[in-house]
């Protein structure tokens, strides 16, 4: 299928830093969706929740002028996972302020499966904890050959988030995913495809463009049938969802409390490797 040559151009532009930490351009019927905190390697704050919302409802009020989305990282990453201020700040905080704290934090960006259109994740770089797991939420997903992808949250003390645990084991089977969420495995774009994490790896400068020509392929026949064929989909996929969001919640809550999760944090912060201790028991105390 030929390729739309229609120069990318903004939609709107933004002063503010907020603003700006997500952008959304077209190429033709295709809008890009970009994470755009490259100094950060795009690590997922608040604000680009918020600006996520924002995106979403602005395509969803011109939803004619969209065929698909493809979401995409600016620089050499795709999102290397949650703000670690934000991270650091959660030890400070009540379990049961967290756990709400969270589940608002996965809402913003999750928002995504809201869209109207197809949305296609191009796994550009590094997709590290949550910013992999927003991935997931994309219909379909395209990788760099030599992206550095990972469920990494145990190796922060963390139970995972971001909907991973509702949405991976659908995606690659119980099995795999019990490896991928338990390890905290960093693999490369094509173990990912072996994995079925990914539909397809591509050469790291041809991502955004493989998954605009998917994009162009998944919307090729009827608009009408494509969106409805699509809500069916994300329906039975979505199923449980909420449920699965507050397990996440919860548990993400209860660790922030733990000795694990304060080295964690500080293991990244000294660029060393944590040294957990704690061994949970179940004994009833007489």
């Amino acid at each position: 299928m030929m390729m739309l040559r229609h120069l990318a151009r903004p939609v709107r532009s933004f002063s503010s830093a907020a603003a700006s930490c997500v952008t959304l351009e077209k190429q033709g019927t295709i809008g890009i969706l970009r994470l755009n905190d490259p100094s950060r390697l795009n690590a997922l704050t608040a604000d680009m929740g918020d600006r996520v919302e924002e995106l979403v409802q602005e395509i969803s009020d011109r939803a004619s002028e969209f065929s698909a989305i493809v979401l995409t990282g600016e620089g050499r990453a795709f999102s290397a996972g949650g703000d670690l201020d934000f991270l650091t700040r959660r030890s400070l905080d009540t379990p049961t302020r967290n756990s709400v704290t969270m589940r608002k934090f996965y809402g913003r960006f999750l928002s995504l499966r809201s869209l109207p259109v197809p949305l296609i994740a191009a796994i550009n770089g590094p997709a590290i904890g949550a910013g992999m797991c927003i991935s997931l939420f994309a219909d379909v997903r395209v990788a760099a050959k030599d992206a550095k992808l990972g469920f990494t949250f145990v190796h922060l003390g963390l139970h995972p988030g971001m909907a991973c645990t509702h949405f991976l084991p659908s995606i690659v089977g119980p099995e795999k995913a019990n490896y991928l969420l338990m390890s905290g495995k960093v693999i490369s774009g094509e173990e990912a495809h072996q994995f079925g994490v990914v539909s397809k790896v591509v050469a790291k400068e041809d991502v955004v463009a493989e998954a605009i020509t998917m994009a162009q392929e998944m919307t090729s026949g009827s608009s009408v049938a494509t969106r409805s064929l699509l809500r069916s989909l994300r329906l039975k996929q979505d199923e449980g969802l909420e449920r699965a969001l507050w397990r996440e919640a919860d548990s993400q809550a209860n660790c922030y409390a733990t000795a694990d999760y304060r080295e964690g944090v500080d293991a990244i912060k000294t660029k060393r490797k944590p040294n957990f201790v704690t061994l949970e028991h179940y004994k009833e105390e007489l």
